[in-house]
């Protein structure tokens, strides 16, 4: 029997908009309780917490600013959740950036946030603390399991995502915590993330950002709503460790990723 959302707080980054906030419209609709919006849009924050509830109930979504890449705003941002609403059940680290030209907020987005979001989870959640156990999902890409010469620095970012969370993902941790670590690989969405990525590819590498354009409108497109879907299946079905894939508007699929590989001497 899947895991059920139904009754669960959910704390979810970067949703004031695209597919994180789609990722709280699908939990809220199978019943989730409650969830907090943590995102660095003052504006758009709020008001996305108004529409979740309008439309699923007055008290069932909170927004907290916070700038996931400084430590001390991510754990004051936790902390408020936990006020809030007494009790966190899943962590979706979802906030992140395609900008090569700028790497080092990149890296400090799609990398440092992740682990800090991960190990603020595991305090929260995690069963060695008195918590109740729980899911984290750490959203990396199609681009976390490939290469991409238009985004080189991107695609690393999300290589790591994937390896941290697997070995989260294995029995040590979950043995002492009983939280479970998911990892979704999206594939290209209809989002600012990747309309706006050849604009902010490396710098001084003449036709790389017109590259990066044409290599994502290669591969198969889809809408937020498709990933959403996505989520809660993930959630709902998936396996600790386990890494799955939802690109063009096909079902989730989970991936087979061998432990080892074996080198054949020549």
């Amino acid at each position: 029997m899947g895991y059920s959302v139904e009754g669960k707080i959910a704390l979810i980054t970067g949703a004031a908009s695209g597919i994180g906030f789609e990722y709280a419209i699908a939990l809220l609709r199978h019943g989730l309780k409650g969830v907090t919006i943590i995102d660095s849009d003052s504006k758009k924050g709020p008001e996305a917490a108004q529409s979740l509830n309008d439309r699923y109930g007055k008290k069932v979504a909170h927004f907290c600013r916070a700038d996931v890449t400084k430590e001390n705003e991510l754990k004051s941002a936790f902390d408020t959740a936990f006020n809030v609403w007494k009790t966190l059940d899943i962590v979706i680290n979802n906030a992140g950036v395609m900008k090569d030209g700028s790497w080092e907020l990149q890296i400090a987005i799609n990398c440092n946030a992740v682990v800090t979001g991960s190990l603020l989870a595991l305090e929260r959640m995690g069963k060695h603390r008195g918590g109740n156990g729980g899911i984290v999902v750490n959203i990396a890409s199609i681009l976390g399991l490939q290469e991409l010469s238009g985004c080189p620095v991107y695609v690393g970012t999300k290589h790591f995502v994937l390896g941290m969370t697997r070995s989260f993902g294995q029995p040590y941790f979950y043995d002492k915590t009983g939280v479970k670590f998911l990892t979704m690989c999206p594939g290209v969405t209809d989002t600012p993330l990747i309309t706006e990525a050849s604009l902010f590819a490396l710098t001084n590498y003449e036709g790389l950002g017109k590259l990066l354009a044409e290599q994502l409108a290669s591969l198969p497109q889809q809408e937020p709503e498709y990933v959403a879907k996505g989520m809660y299946h993930l959630i709902t079905h998936g396996e600790n460790g386990s890494v799955w894939v939802c690109e063009g508007r096909e079902p989730i699929y989970e991936v087979n990723i061998p432990d080892r590989l074996t080198l054949r001497k020549n």
